[in-house]
């Protein structure tokens, strides 16, 4: 059985997430209060609803309590962030990911339960930070204040070793989960898959380690 998204407030991350659902053909809810904003997804959801997101009764009547996943993402509006972040969980939904605006309003929402807080334009800076401050790292995602998963450009030196030879997990504390190799990826190598020039590795670490790594290869 397929899982069921719902997306409350459909500004402009709202919007693109529902659009991005839509070409994933996930099954999705977009709910907004404005009429005039919810007439736009009409042929990009799901179901699209004009609907109160801090309304109790109006989120049973949409049926929020068999969703598996809600994002709320009206972070511009703290308040009703908040209030619908609170209610999604009264109403025990599964998981509930939230953007949030500033740093008190992502403590809030941790405090109160939320699952994730994304915090998007913060997110995309610290990627293209990442990309434009190394010559290897083509993208870059921290999974936690610890942990990231990075995509590295191969230099030369690598050429024609496998991964038993690099052996990162031991002098790096990294795994090389995959390799993207032309229009191929590589899921889960072997130790004896051999690295070639042009591959793109796919990294998973502490950020230490992971930037060790980098500095190495």
């Amino acid at each position: 059985m397929k899982k069921q998204f719902a997306v409350l407030g459909l500004g402009n991350f709202g919007g693109a997430l529902v659009e991005e659902f839509s070409k994933l053909d996930v099954e999705v809810i977009a709910v907004d209060k404005d009429e005039e904003v919810v007439n736009k997804y009409t042929d990009k959801a799901t179901y699209v609803v004009k609907a109160n997101v801090i309304d109790e009764n109006a989120l049973k009547a949409i049926g929020i309590t068999n969703i598996d996943h809600a994002i709320v993402s009206f972070g511009d509006d703290i308040e009703n962030s908040i209030l619908a972040t609170l209610l999604l969980k009264e109403l025990g939904v599964k998981e509930i990911w939230v953007k949030a605006t500033n740093d008190y309003h992502q403590k809030v929402l941790e405090k109160i339960g939320a699952d994730r807080v994304i915090r998007p334009e913060r997110d995309m800076a610290r990627r293209i930070a990442h990309h434009v401050g190394s010559e290897s790292i083509i993208d870059y995602i921290q999974l936690s204040p610890d942990y990231s998963l990075v995509e590295i450009r191969v230099s030369r030196k690598l050429h024609n070793k496998n991964l038993f030879d690099l052996d990162a997990r031991a002098k790096y504390g990294c795994t090389i989960i995959g390799i993207e190799r032309e229009n191929e990826m590589i899921v889960s190598p072997s130790a004896h898959e051999s690295i070639l020039k042009g591959d793109k590795l796919i990294v998973i670490g502490g950020n230490q380690g992971i930037k060790r790594f980098e500095e190495d290869v």
